[in-house]
């Protein structure tokens, strides 16, 4: 089974546990915290998956790390370092993360641009393309990419809006040879 299916599997759970408990918005911010955590430290993966480390001595990392999380994301960390799906961790958090934004009515959009967009400038792309999409609102990731020459570059879920002078250049070279 793949990290991303397992870890789709044990989200489902985890938020339908949380829904039940009133706990959906506080899980969130935990698990933001761990991925964040997870992403910037890399040895932490790597300790949790090594076969040399006892499960016990797991277990008490992730419960000293996790001291101050509800029990329900700890008792989910600790069974998939049990259940050797430590992989799945990220992709679980992801997963866990679309399923209480889309309950929210807000999506995640990928912005690429030549310079870090400002707030008011990501505050209008929010109200603008949230419409389109029948959200609430966009969690709005900007990523800086000079190769765009312009413009801005907008990805939400599977679908891409190419505002970038880059792309009306490609479409433009594409005509022409077409």
């Amino acid at each position: 089974m793949s990290k991303t299916i397992a870890g789709t599997k044990y989200a489902v759970a985890l938020f339908q546990l949380a829904q039940e408990k009133n706990l959906v918005d506080q899980i969130e911010s935990e698990l933001l915290i761990i991925k964040e955590v997870f992403g910037s430290n890399k040895d932490i993966l790597t300790f949790l998956k090594s076969p040399q480390v006892s499960n016990q001595e797991k277990h008490n990392a992730l419960k000293k790390a996790c001291a101050d999380f509800s029990p329900y994301v700890l008792n989910t960390l600790l069974l998939l370092t049990d259940r050797h799906r430590v992989d799945s961790i990220i992709p679980m958090i992801d997963a866990y993360i679309e399923m209480s934004y889309d309950q929210k009515g807000i999506a995640t959009a990928k912005v690429e641009s030549v310079r870090a967009l400002t707030d008011e400038e990501k505050l209008a792309i929010s109200s603008v393309f949230a419409k389109k999409m029948n959200k609430v609102s966009l969690e709005i990731e900007n990523v800086v990419n000079n190769d765009l020459l312009g413009g801005l570059k907008i990805q939400i879920g599977n679908r891409i809006f190419d505002g970038s002078l880059r792309g009306k250049l490609d479409g433009l070279k594409r005509e022409l040879l077409g």
